[in-house]
């Protein structure tokens, strides 16, 4: 029997004869004929009769794809008319899932295609007839298509061909995989961008010198305002080089005459002049070799119909001196808002530092905030500063860099442990490369978590009118890159408690999906379990151990609250329970061996809590004594490896209790809804990383 390396090469062979055969008379399709040969090839049936053992009831449809974002991608599902039906009918991964081909391979993709109905009609129809799954067939059939798309896969540019689509609709089920109907089409292979030197993203993060171009002499312009925050974020003059013929000085800083000028090569410039002076700044920028990496801040470049072919120009001018030895300066922007950079020493945002102050909130920062929109990160940090990220990236145009090149670059850096991302769309192919980065990522241990905008047809307009982006298909971009191993965010709330909860839990074991709820307040506890499911995943709530029930009744009994309460999970504690009780209790449920995290309600409208930042009815009983939450739950919290998430759910009065928490790492939120979703998705994802860990 052949072993698979000369299988694939026979499957090779035969497929390119075929495409060889329909090129030379002229067509970019397969016949009939070419159909049922390819497929043959693949060790699959092709429009034969229904035969004995053969399941003519479950009609499946499977497909290979390439994409302009993703490559070749591999999708199955609902087949004949069911497949006409709008995948929004349905929950995630019931229609149908998709997953790359280049981060797949067969037994994954059956594990992601036994989420679909259809293959739960399967089990159905097998399980009616006293006959064994269909699951070795439908692997082997996988396998085969996976093998086809990595030969004529796009970025190949040694394969004659590339394949377009091959659609497989209906598909049947027996002995083997019986295509009703297909359709194939391909064409010639195109050629793609060059690789960015990637490395020099470190140039770019940690500059040893920063020049500007574009700052205002008298006035208060984008430039000068970059200046200021440079040196108000902590960046030393003597590092910096204005480039402003004319001009010895401004803000104490060297003016020099032009690039050429320049005594040493630049770690990074910032470009913040008129975006009709771009393109011969670049040409200039390119010929000198005179800097390592750009930060290109004006808009308008592509975004407009006029300015769409000079854009794409500079953009290939651009792609093409990485092809120069030491591959020419990276690019970021245009369009773009800038970077902050703790580690850097600076910050080259556009926005003043008086309105957006970044504290430092976390004893270590270690996450990181990629976006295409500056503003998406400007009012992501001023709402939440506890994200707190390390650095802070916006990518505008992609002109040059792009998501899976910063994605990559960050993927490797061992002092990040969460990422989160905005995602508008893809250049061509970069979609894979993203994916491949969030594989990356996650099997270096890391979290991350992805927002994809424009996921309606009016959404996708306003992408294209913001940053000349094409959003891809909402249902394909989650399927493929939450196969990658990512955290999707539905919309920015959800991004906003995804990024946080990963990087207050990520050093956190997650063992399981045991889930323990304490609270005072019944409908807390109840809400609690009634937000333990999501559409592709659920938590259960943990059964006590007996040890764990006869500690509870201990700490109610010494409270004076046993007569009021029945131990179990979830458990209501009761409203004059203390903040003693409460984390007592909840120290009890971290302890239990049955129990995988943990979310307790704080209550801070209850009596008896200390949660008020000065209390004028009971002075000292509030947040500043040694017995409130504020001083008990960060030990509690710091000492037990398991999550936990603490909720306040109250007005204003409470901020100064949630700060307090949350400066000193606890996971709060400030309404148990929120929180405990959050925690279903977080889990849900290092269930899946420890899984993909486990298989590489």
């Amino acid at each position: 029997m052949p072993n698979s390396s000369e299988s694939n090469a026979a499957l090779q062979a035969n497929a390119a004869a075929i495409l060889r055969e329909a090129a030379a008379a002229g067509r970019d399709v397969l016949n009939s004929g070419e159909l049922a040969r390819l497929l043959s090839g693949l060790g699959l049936a092709y429009g034969e009769a229904a035969q004995p053992g053969k399941s003519a009831v479950v009609e499946l449809r499977i497909s290979l794809n390439n994409t302009r974002e993703f490559g070749m991608v591999l999708g199955a599902g609902l087949g004949g008319l069911e497949a006409e039906l709008d995948e929004s009918n349905f929950r995630k991964d019931r229609a149908v899932v998709y997953a790359a081909a280049a981060l797949t391979d067969g037994a994954d993709f059956l594990g992601l295609f036994k989420r679909t109905l259809a293959y739960q009609k399967l089990a159905a129809e097998a399980k009616r007839e006293g006959s064994p799954l269909p699951d070795a067939q439908l692997q082997a059939g996988f396998e085969r298509l996976l093998a086809l798309a990595a030969v004529f896969a796009p970025g190949k540019p040694e394969a004659p061909f590339v394949l377009r689509s091959l659609e497989l609709n209906p598909v049947h089920v027996g002995a083997q995989l019986l295509a009703r109907a297909a359709s194939c089409a391909f064409g010639p292979p195109a050629a793609g961008r060059l690789s960015r030197p990637i490395h020099k993203i470190d140039k770019l993060m940690h500059p040893a010198s920063i020049g500007i171009i574009g700052v205002s002499a008298s006035g208060m312009n984008f430039g000068r305002i970059i200046l200021r925050n440079l040196m108000g974020s902590g960046y030393s003059k003597e590092r910096l080089a204005i480039i402003r013929p004319g001009e010895k000085e401004i803000d104490g800083v060297q003016c020099i005459e032009s690039l050429k000028a320049l005594r040493h090569k630049l770690d990074l410039l910032i470009v913040a002049v008129a975006a009709d002076a771009v393109y011969a700044l670049v040409d200039e920028i390119i010929a000198t070799d005179s800097v390592e990496s750009v930060m290109l801040i004006p808009g308008s470049l592509g975004e407009t119909k006029k300015s769409e072919e000079p854009a794409a120009a500079l953009a290939a001018r651009i792609n093409a001196a990485h092809a120069n030895q030491g591959g020419g300066p990276v690019f970021l922007g245009a369009n773009c808002l800038g970077v902050v950079s703790h580690p850097g020493s600076y910050d080259s945002w556009f926005i003043p530092l008086e309105r957006l102050p970044k504290p430092q909130k976390k004893p270590e920062r270690n996450s990181v905030m990629l976006s295409q929109s500056g503003a998406f990160m400007i009012t992501r940090l001023s709402q939440n500063p506890w994200l707190d990220p390390r650095y802070m990236l916006a990518l505008g145009n992609q002109t040059d860099l792009t998501h899976g090149d910063m994605l990559s670059f960050f993927a490797e850096r061992p002092e990040i442990e969460t990422i989160g991302i905005y995602v508008e769309g893809f250049k061509d192919l970069d979609g894979l490369d993203f994916a491949k980065a969030v594989r990356k990522a996650v099997l270096a241990g890391k979290d991350v978590v992805v927002y994809k905008s424009g996921k309606t047809a009016p959404g996708a307009g306003g992408v294209m009118g913001h940053t000349a982006s094409i959003a891809g298909a909402a249902t394909l971009f989650e399927s493929v890159v939450r196969q990658a191993g990512a955290i999707i965010a539905e919309d920015f709330t959800s991004f906003d408690d995804l990024f946080y909860i990963a990087g207050a839990l990520h050093r956190k074991h997650v063992g399981g999906k045991r889930l323990g709820a304490i609270s005072g307040a019944g409908f807390e506890a109840v809400g609690m379990a009634d937000s333990i499911e999501s559409e592709t995943f659920a938590l259960e709530m943990g059964a006590l151990a007996p040890d764990t029930v006869k500690r509870v009744e201990e700490i109610l009994a010494a409270k004076r609250l046993d007569a009021l309460v029945e131990v179990r999970n979830p458990i209501d504690i009761n409203p004059g329970a203390d903040d003693e009780a409460h984390l007592q209790i909840t120290e009890a449920f971290l302890q239990d061996p049955n129990i995988d995290a943990v979310v307790v309600g704080l209550d801070p409208t209850a009596p008896s809590v200390r949660s008020l930042e000065e209390s004028k009815l009971r002075p000292g009983y509030d947040i500043t004594d040694p017995k409130s939450t504020v001083h008990l739950m960060p030990p509690i919290a710091a000492r037990n490896d398991k999550p936990v998430i603490g909720v306040i759910d109250g007005g204003k009065l409470y901020d100064a209790m949630a700060a307090a928490l949350m400066d000193q790492g606890v996971c709060v939120f400030r309404n148990s809804g929120r929180g405990t979703k959050a925690l279903v998705r977080y889990v849900e994802a290092r269930l899946y990383a420890h899984a993909l860990r486990s298989r590489a």
